[in-house]
């Protein structure tokens, strides 16, 4: 009952629409750690309240602390280090009446990883992409919607995934839970229309493991 308390606090700090404002600046910024100043000016307010919400959001465990100087100066003169804040590892969801819809997840994985179903799932993720992708012609908007959080690399015409919505499963999973989604964000795209774009699987520590790049067509327009 204590962790559900805990997951309780967690979610309920973020009814106040300033320190849900910043926990969103700062989850914007994916792996790069953002400082009380910067949230401050994105957000319009001063530094003194920045740093109240943002210290609230690691009480309750949504954001983890580190320090650094940035200036990149070291030694005496060069000044205290900046603490700095980045979105905690931690995941916290809260239901009344209880419900395990994780632990469901997790045997429906294992009995499809046994069963060597993983085509079918494939098949089923890409048709679930196809029906939710209409309706949205752009190609950040539409993996916002779905809880990738992009990041594009407009040089490269590429857009990194800051945020895989199944993670704690794809831990567990890889091949089963990595292959679901690379073919359900290729129904997305598909679904949306939006061919000048394609999903592929490129692994990397800290984000999604799937990257959507600009295809050559759409890169010439």
């Amino acid at each position: 009952m204590s962790e559900n308390l805990d997951d309780l606090a967690a979610v309920s700090a973020l009814a106040d629409g300033v320190r849900r404002a910043a926990y969103g600046m700062v989850a914007t910024a994916g792996n790069s750690p953002v400082g009380r100043d910067e949230v401050a000016e994105s957000l319009g307010i001063g530094r003194t309240l920045a740093a109240f919400h943002l210290d609230k959001l690691v009480d309750v465990g949504l954001l983890e602390v580190s320090y650094a100087r940035r200036s990149g100066r070291t030694g005496p003169g060069a000044g205290r280090p900046a603490k700095l804040y980045r979105i905690s590892a931690a995941e916290h969801a809260v239901s009344v009446p209880p419900r395990a819809y994780r632990t469901a997840a997790e045997l429906l994985a294992e009995a499809l990883e046994r069963s060597g179903a993983d085509e079918t799932l494939n098949r089923v993720a890409l048709a679930y992409g196809r029906q939710a992708g209409p309706g949205c012609p752009e190609v950040t908007e539409l993996l916002t919607g779905h809880g990738y959080a992009p990041t594009v690399d407009p040089e490269e015409s590429r857009i990194e995934l800051r945020n895989c919505p199944f993670h704690r499963l794809a831990e567990q999973f890889p091949p089963l839970i990595c292959g679901m989604n690379l073919a359900m964000i290729t129904g997305l795209l598909e679904g949306a229309g939006l061919t000048g774009w394609q999903a592929r699987m490129e692994p990397a520590p800290g984000r999604c493991c799937v990257t959507v790049s600009a295809t050559s067509k759409n890169k010439s327009d």
